[in-house]
């Protein structure tokens, strides 16, 4: 485990820089000023001039490159060009809504994926698993935004049962340490503030989730339908186990380790997901964010966010790299 965590660290350096050369030739080439936006009509060219000398885009691509780089590499990514304050800190004071919004939506999406998969497995040939089939399909087929969109017709308009915009009510005061609103109110056990973050969370974590699980359920069930024809489950019924407890004490982690692989993938996707997401129910998060800075051509800003989009991506695969090696004894003693 030490070996493939060392081996995956290695390989994220030159991943990471990768991602910083193209993002920065990228958002350079497409069109578009940045600082012209940044004036008034009747800004002389003096104005214009200063300003270009400020953010440094009077040298040439290469030398702006390696002064970010340089920069960078010490945990300064600039000062964001349309909300004039340091890319870290803004960052930093998004990123916490993002993770717990992208936690909930994994959970969410791994617990109905499990469920349903133990559920065909268990009833393969029956009319359970036909259902769960057609319902996993009709998931995975509707893109996320749009469960999205009929969330909110459905249980913020029609049936307006749960908010439909931000991350809390303004009348609940959350004056925490940190952004971690939902983490630190648990620890806190301040049960309004919890119910209240839940509620305005539990929409688009759905919206994130539905998709994701239907792939969740699709490839597990196909994985418990082959460890179910394996010599090992024959011997546990013969021995008179029942067939729930073959599922999940036997079957299970076994079918789950060639299932981690391709979850993990779709994991990143739905964090990448959370873009959209975010600005359809106008949650404050590094989506939102996003798409802010590319409005408004934030240059310093759209970089720093896709290099911590990159990082968000290599930790994930690192931990899923790390949980199939702890569940695949043949793999930790390899």
């Amino acid at each position: 485990m030490i070996r493939t965590l060392l081996s995956r660290l290695l390989q994220a350096i030159p991943t990471l820089a990768g991602v910083a050369v193209i993002v920065f030739a990228l958002v350079r080439v497409v069109p578009g000023n940045p600082i012209a936006m940044m004036l008034p009509p009747g800004a002389s060219q003096a104005d214009f001039d200063h300003l270009k000398a400020l953010y440094g885009f009077d040298k040439s691509i290469p030398e702006q490159f390696f002064i970010w780089l340089r920069r960078a590499v010490v945990g300064d990514f600039g000062t964001s060009i349309s909300m004039r304050s340091g890319v870290l800190g803004l960052v930093a004071s998004r990123l916490p809504a993002t993770l717990e919004l992208a936690a909930l939506a994994g959970t969410i999406a791994i617990a109905l994926g499990v469920l349903a998969a133990v559920a065909g497995a268990r009833w393969q040939g029956r009319w359970p698993e036909a259902a769960i089939d057609a319902a996993t399909g009709f998931a995975q087929a509707v893109p996320d935004f749009i469960w999205a969109l009929a969330a909110i017709l459905v249980l913020g308009v029609l049936v307006p049962v749960l908010p439909i915009s931000g991350r809390s009510d303004p009348g609940v005061s959350l004056n925490y340490a940190t952004q971690f609103q939902l983490i630190e109110s648990v620890l806190r056990l301040d049960g309004h503030a919890v119910i209240d973050l839940m509620r305005h969370m539990i929409l688009p974590a759905m919206a994130l989730a539905l998709p994701l699980a239907a792939i969740v359920a699709r490839v597990l069930k196909t994985s418990l339908k082959e460890e179910l024809t394996q010599d090992y489950v024959l011997l546990a019924r013969v021995k008179g186990f029942g067939e729930w407890r073959i599922i999940m004490r036997e079957a299970l982690r076994n079918a789950a380790i060639p299932s981690m692989a391709l979850t993990g993938v779709q994991i990143t996707f739905l964090i990448g997901g959370t873009v959209l997401i975010e600005r359809i129910f106008s949650y404050p998060g590094i989506g939102n964010l996003a798409i802010d800075a590319v409005i408004n051509r934030d240059l310093p800003m759209i970089q720093g966010l896709v290099l911590v989009f990159a990082l968000l991506f290599i930790v994930i695969n690192l931990l899923l790299d790390l949980a199939t090696v702890a569940l695949n004894p043949r793999l930790s003693h390899g």
